[in-house]
């Protein structure tokens, strides 16, 4: 499947401002009504402040807690930084201790609806037939194959094993060789997100001596098994600069380099085509890319450009018979299908067999022989079509009309289906075979739920909320049935809202936990992300950034007129991207909550787009300016970057997390939210931070640990809530 490349997605966004409700205090009937959760019976950790001041564009910005940034980043071992996220940490579990027989009970809900021995839906390769299951117990996947000549089966990848001894372990991609006899793989021992790559021969079990260093995760073998690609960061930059070739059985300092970006604003990626025939090679910057094509049988060969940066637009190519495929916003924002002969790959000769339109955004595609699938969404609904290369297509119907459709692995390019999921907010996820010809489904798993789950006990809506610009935003909810529209349910809002990215409405056995105990649960498909189409995310930045924030506002605002819930009893929720979201929100209208969760949240802005040693700084200044050069970018993100805003008043509860190896949103971005806002704010309502040790920013990797850091969250939503049990 290709999917248009989205390298390193980060937790870098803008805040707003000021709304109306700015500066009004939590209103006494709403304190009476919905009171928030305390800070502990004991002393706060406070983080000293220490001047620091610095000048840009004839204006002066200070920042006491410059320090909380270890000066000798990336490494981490400033004793006054450790203790105080320590302090910190030991704060927290202050508050965890007296409610760990609540976080376990809620544990045990989460392991209770997870099947102990899942396993996957099986794909077939070369010969072989390949799943990953969970024994009983395990945290992590066992990989197997069966020989489908012999009916021999295999392990050929043991997460749970290779886990042994690390508090943080995280497979980032395995590849089989074409020839079927060796296995590589890349993983993560810190969360950091630089990998260490490995061979293994599958005929014997054993290594081979190629262990290559500080790889970018993604990994392809080149088509005789003896080669192996991928990208290199560099070092103490979590940022490639080249795609390189790795002989098996020599030193990696003699790869060779097949392709080089020298531009520090831009990513680097690479896939093969679903035929096998091509690398395709890509530079990214969000709305520019290079695009290049390398044939399989010549890996070394000079690679064949398609599309320059300089053309100013974002595509996905796949390959099949004679013709390059691609998905292109070069004449329609919500993309083109085109086609071109793979001998004239030039822009000139694209022949487009899909136009672009306002109500249908082109999302992904993949090609078969004898045809293709094409996942789009039309105002706001998914829909999945079935495209012949004669011309002829068809849409394939699905049960309910609001739901996540995906394309699935489909790794057989010969194959006369296409393996598709679907889920509901109500639904449970579900694989499908779709039989072309036959236009029929083959059900080949459905999540299971051990403890019980009635779906008809539970409904699904979605609305349209008005903006104060006017523009309608849609909202997904779920809640149990016999939920009384009266303003008394308690709510949990979620969004993120950046990058294009839409957070889908899906199905979670986690939120059962809410739902049961009477929570209204709602999605802000607010502008940033691309709920409708790829203009509603040019609509939530840069400098239209702010309709981002006002968006959240104006959908908590609209739930509680249409009395889902009421001011003062809605907790809101959102990670990376969709954590500085919350920071917005808290700014914005803090009267509104009544608890936020702040995960790996990108709140400190300004000082890290003005921060141009950070690898992930320079190519995010596409997505709302560079404050460097640019004095109204400056103004912009001074405007509303959360942590610049922070003001002397009353503020919700909060849990704000982040990882010490995060390389994403750095550490000190919640620790600076947290040491800003104890010495700012007026209240005496809980502030609680965790930051993981030894973690990065997608914390526990193990599914049991993970959970258990969930339940942490929940557990602190609902004693807000003043649910204890």
């Amino acid at each position: 499947m290709i999917y248009r490349y989205f390298a390193w997605i980060l937790a870098i966004m803008i805040l707003n401002g000021c709304d109306s409700h700015h500066g009004i205090s939590m209103k006494e009937n709403e304190k009476d009504l919905f009171p928030r959760l305390s800070e502990l019976d004991r002393q706060e950790p406070i983080a000293r402040q220490v001047p620091f001041k610095a000048n840009y564009h004839g204006q002066e910005l200070s920042d006491s807690y410059h320090w909380l940034k270890d000066q000798g980043y990336p490494v981490v071992n400033d004793i006054e930084v450790l203790d105080y996220l320590e302090k910190e940490n030991s704060y927290f579990n202050a508050f965890l201790d007296p409610n760990r027989d609540f976080v376990e009970k809620i544990f045990q809900e989460f392991k209770g609806r997870s099947e102990e021995a899942e396993e996957s839906v099986p794909f077939e390769k070369n010969g072989y037939e390949y799943r990953w299951f969970y024994r009983p117990g395990d945290e992590y996947r066992t990989y197997s194959r069966r020989n489908l000549n012999n009916n021999q089966t295999q392990i050929i990848l043991d997460e749970t094993a290779l886990a042994q001894g690390y508090d943080y372990f995280d497979i980032g991609s395995w590849r089989v060789s074409p020839d079927s006899n060796l296995l590589a793989y890349t993983f993560d021992t810190e969360g950091d997100e630089r990998y260490k790559l490995q061979v293994i021969d599958l005929r014997t079990g054993k290594y081979l001596v190629d262990q290559l260093e500080d790889v970018q995760g993604e990994l392809e073998f080149g088509l005789d098994g003896s080669t192996i690609i991928y990208a290199r960061l560099e070092a103490d930059r979590w940022h490639s600069k080249n795609i390189y070739v790795h002989k098996l059985g020599q030193n990696q300092s003699e790869d060779i380099e097949i392709f080089y970006e020298g531009d520090d604003e831009y990513f680097l990626g690479f896939y093969l085509t679903s035929d096998d025939q091509y690398l395709v090679l890509e530079s990214t910057q969000r709305e520019a890319q290079d695009a290049f094509v390398v044939s399989m049988d010549d890996i070394y060969s000079a690679p064949i450009k398609l599309v320059g940066r300089e053309d100013g637009f974002t595509l996905s190519i796949d390959h099949a018979g004679n013709h390059f495929y691609i998905l292109a916003n070069d004449s329609h924002k919500n993309f083109r299908l085109a086609r071109t002969h793979h001998d004239r790959p030039d822009q000139e000769n694209w022949e487009t067999i899909e136009p672009g339109s306002d109500d249908n955004y082109l999302m992904d595609f993949q090609t078969f022989k004898d045809f293709m699938v094409i996942k789009s969404r039309q105002r706001g609904i998914d829909n999945i079509s079935i495209r012949s290369y004669a011309g002829d297509s068809h849409s394939v119907t699905f049960p309910e009309k609001i739901s996540t459709l995906y394309i699935e692995q489909n790794a057989d390019f010969q194959q006369s289906f296409v393996r598709l999921g679907v889920q509901s907010m109500i639904t449970p996820p579900m694989v499908v075979d779709y039989q072309i010809k036959q236009k029929e489904f083959i059900e080949r798993k459905t999540k299971k739920i051990p403890s019980g789950y009635d779906k008809a006990l539970y409904r699904t809506e979605r609305l349209m909320a008005t903006a104060r610009d006017g523009t309608l935003v849609p909202v997904s909810l779920v809640y149990k049935e016999g939920i009384e529209r009266d303003g008394t349910s308690p709510m949990l809002l979620y969004g993120y809202g950046a990058y294009g990215i839409t957070v889908s409405p899906t199905f979670s056995t986690m939120r059962l936990s809410l739902l049961d105990r009477g929570f209204v649960y709602a999605i802000a498909h607010i502008r940033g992300g691309s709920m409708l189409g790829y203009q509603w995310y040019l609509d939530g930045k840069l400098e239209q950034r702010e309709n981002t924030f006002n968006d959240f506002v104006d959908v908590a605002n609209f739930l509680v007129d249409q009395k889902y819930t009421a001011a003062g009893n809605i907790s809101i929720v959102g990670r990376s991207a969709g954590g500085e979201l919350m920071g917005a929100a808290v700014i914005q209208a803090p009267h509104l909550w009544r608890s936020v969760n702040l995960g790996v949240p990108f709140v400190d802005v300004l000082n890290s787009m003005l921060d141009a040693s950070l690898p992930l700084t320079p190519p995010e200044w596409k997505e709302w300016g560079n404050p460097i050069e640019d004095k109204w970018a400056f103004d912009l993100l001074r405007r509303y970057s959360p942590y610049d805003n922070i003001t002397t008043r009353e503020y919700p509860p909060m849990l704000v997390s982040g990882g010490l190896n995060d390389p994403r949103v750095t550490y000190w971005e919640p620790a600076k939210w947290t040491a800003k806002m104890r010495s700012t704010k007026t209240d005496n309502n809980l502030l609680v931070m965790r930051i993981n040790m030894g973690a990065g920013h997608f914390a526990n990797t193990g599914r049991f640990g993970r959970l258990k850091d969930y339940a942490e969250e929940y557990v602190f939503t609902l004693l807000a809530h003043n649910i204890k049990q």
